[in-house]
């Protein structure tokens, strides 16, 4: 089952600012990398029962900023553990705005990643509480009632501004917490925020194909119609599978790791500290278009198949371990290999969320394109039923349930205070309002409307600790977030006649 993840991004190294060292912030010797404690807060598991098990939710703060009465700036992790954010703590998005406002940043981890797991194991009953609602309740419980160690003064959403930052899944929830709890979220900005969810993710490719290198785009375009006709025949198909090591996997299977290269798009990032393996898009197209000319004819389509099949073999096939067959690392017909529960299967958590209520299953366009024709999406439902089998208090749908989320606004989703953020080259573009489906919008203080050329996935979220070293296009995105949340801050002192401290 493919590990359906929307942020593929990894923390190695950070910066470290020359900062006065703060008891909410220390640095761990062993890595040179900040260190951020963790603080816990206690949530129902069921926000709308009165009878509910509590659990401890994990959060971070950096406070190094921090003046008295100052706003807060809460990150929400999204679908991944709180420790990948300590470089946003640290010197991104939220650093930055908290230095420039004298406020208080804050990592909050969502329910069912990282430790902030609510229950002992995943099964299909066990997960049944990990849905948009129950999140989104997480959030407001925390911005309504938390309070801060080393913090003697009422930090609540109730007394103060808050303002909201997530990416990915994060920045929908970000949009969806200033429209669902407007009374609590002062003002929200939404990066690469995945607002309208649908089944068939196709679109997430054509993105890939309209930016990457047009030499390497129609070098795979040329491999993926020769491997498609061999896999339209069953006396060829062998043949193909064999070239790349492939040999016992179905079509649908085989289609699924030849599309596996695709992802490093998404992981590119100017901030090379974030990147999901730095470098790696571009190593494929080298080695998918090596002795490559630029015309696309039968020679130059089988030497890019060869070339794609090597690439294949050493970056994918190699990581089957020794002693099991790769019908066992790759194979998808045995449904019991998905239904380990066990909470060390940390991919069942968004995976669940996929199946039943996100979707983004990725799948070939009803065109010919970069991906196989035999990527199709009945194939992920297939692994969903199989991932989650009937529970006794859960039944999974047969289909995810996007309404769920579009009915919050899909690609209208709008408020006063709402940043929309995306990047020009985010292959998840196409689920965010800045999609060619959504309606037009002006950019404006009230709600910004900004597309960062050339960026991919939420590309304004990172921050160096100089930040004259982050390029300038970067930086022009940072100014203008500065700007218009120290407007909506003001806003906020105008409303409440009385001040919100700010570093000008």
């Amino acid at each position: 089952m493919a590990r359906l993840r929307l942020d593929s991004t990894s923390v190695t190294s950070f910066n470290i600012p020359t900062q006065p060292q703060h008891p909410l912030f220390s640095l761990d010797e062993d890595t040179d990398k900040p260190f951020f404690p963790p603080h816990t807060f206690l949530q129902p598991l069921d926000h709308f029962s009165s009878q509910s098990p509590q659990w401890a939710q994990r959060y971070w703060l950096n406070a190094r900023y921090y003046t008295p009465g100052g706003p807060v700036f809460l990150f929400d992790t999204g679908e991944g553990p709180g420790e990948d954010r300590f470089g946003v703590l640290d010197t991104g998005i939220v650093a930055i705005l908290a230095r420039e406002t004298g406020g208080m940043a804050v990592v909050l981890e969502h329910r069912y990643y990282g430790q902030s797991m609510p229950v002992s194991n995943l099964s299909t009953d066990s997960l049944r509480f990990l849905n948009n609602a129950q999140a989104a309740a997480d959030s407001a419980n925390f911005m309504r009632s938390v309070h801060f160690p080393g913090v003697d003064e009422d930090v609540s959403a109730l007394n103060r501004p808050w303002i909201y930052y997530g990416g990915s899944y994060g920045g929908a929830r970000a949009a969806h917490m200033r429209v669902l709890y407007p009374e609590l979220v002062w003002g929200a900005i939404a990066s690469s925020a995945v607002t309208n969810a649908e089944i068939n993710n196709y679109e997430y490719f054509e993105i890939i194909a309209d930016y990457a290198s047009p030499h390497c785009i129609s070098a795979l375009r040329a491999s993926i119609s020769l491997i498609d006709t061999h896999l339209s025949s069953p006396f060829l198909a062998p043949f193909m599978k064999s070239l790349f090591s492939l040999s016992p996997l179905s079509n649908s299977d085989f289609a699924a790791i030849l599309s596996a290269p695709l992802g490093a798009w998404q992981g590119k990032n100017w901030d090379e500290r974030e990147a999901h393996r730095p470098g790696e898009w571009e190593e494929f197209c080298k080695c998918l278009t090596r002795g490559v000319g630029n015309g696309m004819g039968k020679v130059a389509a089988w030497m890019a198949t060869r070339n794609y099949a090597q690439y294949i073999k050493d970056t994918v096939v190699s990581e089957c371990p020794e002693g099991m067959t790769v019908a066992d690392c790759f194979g998808s017909d045995d449904p019991t290999k998905f239904q380990n529960t066990s909470i060390t299967e940390s991919w069942r958590s968004w995976a669940f969320q996929v199946c039943t209520e996100w979707g983004y299953f990725f799948a070939a366009p009803p065109y010919p394109s970069i991906v196989s024709q035999h990527l199709q999406i009945d194939a992920n439902a297939k692994h969903c039923q199989a991932a989650f089998p009937n529970g006794e208090h859960y039944i999974i749908p047969a289909w995810p349930n996007v309404s769920i989320v579009n009915e919050l606004g899909s690609y209208g989703i709008a408020a006063e205070r709402l940043a929309l953020i995306d990047g020009e080259w985010d292959p998840w573009r196409p689920r965010t309002p800045h999609s060619i489906h959504a309606p037009v919008r002006n950019d404006t203080i009230s709600e910004p409307f900004m597309q960062i050329p050339a960026g991919v996935h939420h590309y304004d979220e990172n921050g160096l600790a100089d930040p004259r070293k982050e390029p300038l296009y970067i930086q022009k995105v940072h100014h203008e977030e500065i700007g218009f949340v120290k407007a909506w801050l003001a806003q906020w002192r105008v409303l409440h006649g009385r001040l919100v401290t700010e570093v000008m």
